[in-house]
């Protein structure tokens, strides 16, 4: 197949499925899309798009954050900027999507926002996922409403294995017939606000049969130790403090009975869309942002963040937080199908390359 145009993805972690289901449905019109995860590989690659091209920026940390010094960061913040700028004077057009208003866990705050800034003010195109992902960004930086196309986060139907029964899931981790679990699943960071489930499970009635906790997903040897120090007592936990394989993801969602995502700052969540894909429910905290995406979803369920662990523990005590709506979770994921989403962005890029010819 002949290439029509080339797109530069940055950073294009191998790791993550959103970036090979986002391109699923480009790939299959001709595009050619080079992954790059260093500032070095996008120097290289950018220097060479010309008009009808591409530059497409995901993640922002890789640019200033890996640096050690302000004077570092500025430098390769500089260097991002020069390789950018000088595609877009060839005729590239610049994409980004915006997966956070930030990132999390921040080094070099100033040049972060500034980097954020200037992605704002470069792009032809600002990716978001939700409609009100502007406004929640409108606090650090301002985003031109023309420049703004919606793609929301495709669903991962047909990505993972779904072959065990909920039986045989929960027997795999040790998890008794009679057992309740209560899953965190992902890489587990202190923003991510796991110390506010802790504090929510411990809430509840030492009399009773409390949950159990489930823990899945990467961690830091130092996040690791912070964790364990802070486990609920009297709280059985089954923890995986490691990369979960894709074959094993289906284990950890069939068996637990509700997800949480206990989360300080969040825009988008990958993992809600997995949790649907299992026809799990999902705890969400009450953002104005999310509310407004999700809110006709019966299958999610809100926390306040105004009182988290006193809301969080209502809902885990409650047992219609647990209910499963097979139905609406199946819709969601058919609706929000890679294949679907991948069109969209497909679509995105036809009329990039359009206006070019124009």
């Amino acid at each position: 197949m002949k290439t029509v145009a080339r797109v530069l993805v940055f950073p294009a972690y191998r790791d993550n499925p959103y970036i090979n289901l986002l391109g699923l449905a480009a790939r299959g019109r001709g595009y050619a899309l080079i992954d790059e995860t260093r500032l070095e590989g996008l120097e290289r690659t950018a220097a060479s798009l010309t008009s009808g091209d591409v530059v497409h920026l995901h993640w922002t940390t890789p640019v200033v954050q890996r640096a050690e010094t302000v004077k570092e960061a500025s430098e390769r913040l500089d260097r991002f900027r020069t390789a950018v700028d000088a595609a877009a004077a060839r005729g590239a057009r610049v994409v980004w999507t915006l997966h956070n208003v930030v990132p999390h866990d921040v080094r070099h705050d100033e040049l972060e926002l500034a980097l954020c800034r200037y992605l704002a003010d470069r792009a032809d195109v600002v990716h978001v996922m939700t409609a009100d992902a502007v406004e929640a960004a409108a606090p650090s930086y301002t985003l031109d409403p023309a420049k703004v196309v919606v793609i929301p986060h495709p669903s991962y139907q047909g990505v993972y294995p779904s072959q065990l029964s909920r039986n045989d899931a929960r027997a795999s981790i040790g998890l008794g017939a009679d057992e309740r679990g209560v899953l965190f699943f992902g890489q587990m960071r202190p923003y991510k606000g796991l110390d506010t489930l802790f504090a929510a499970l411990g809430c509840l009635d030492a009399t009773a049969v409390r949950p159990v906790l489930l823990l899945a997903g990467s961690v830091t040897e130092a996040d690791r130790l912070t964790l364990e120090a802070i486990l609920p007592a009297g709280v059985r936990v089954v923890w995986h403090p490691g990369h979960v394989a894709d074959a094993d993801v289906e284990k950890w969602l069939r068996a637990a009975d509700v997800l949480v995502l206990p989360y300080r700052r969040i825009l988008n969540s990958g993992t809600l869309h997995l949790a649907a894909t299992f026809d799990l429910p999902v705890v969400l905290p009450d953002e104005p942002h999310l509310r407004a995406a999700f809110g006709g979803e019966t299958w999610i369920r809100w926390f306040d963040t105004e009182d988290p662990v006193t809301s969080i523990a209502g809902l885990l005590d409650d047992e219609a937080t647990y209910a499963v709506d097979s139905a609406a979770t199946g819709d969601f994921s058919h609706r929000l199908s890679p294949f679907t989403i991948s069109t969209r962005y497909a679509d995105l890029l036809d009329r990039l390359r359009a206006t070019d010819s124009a």
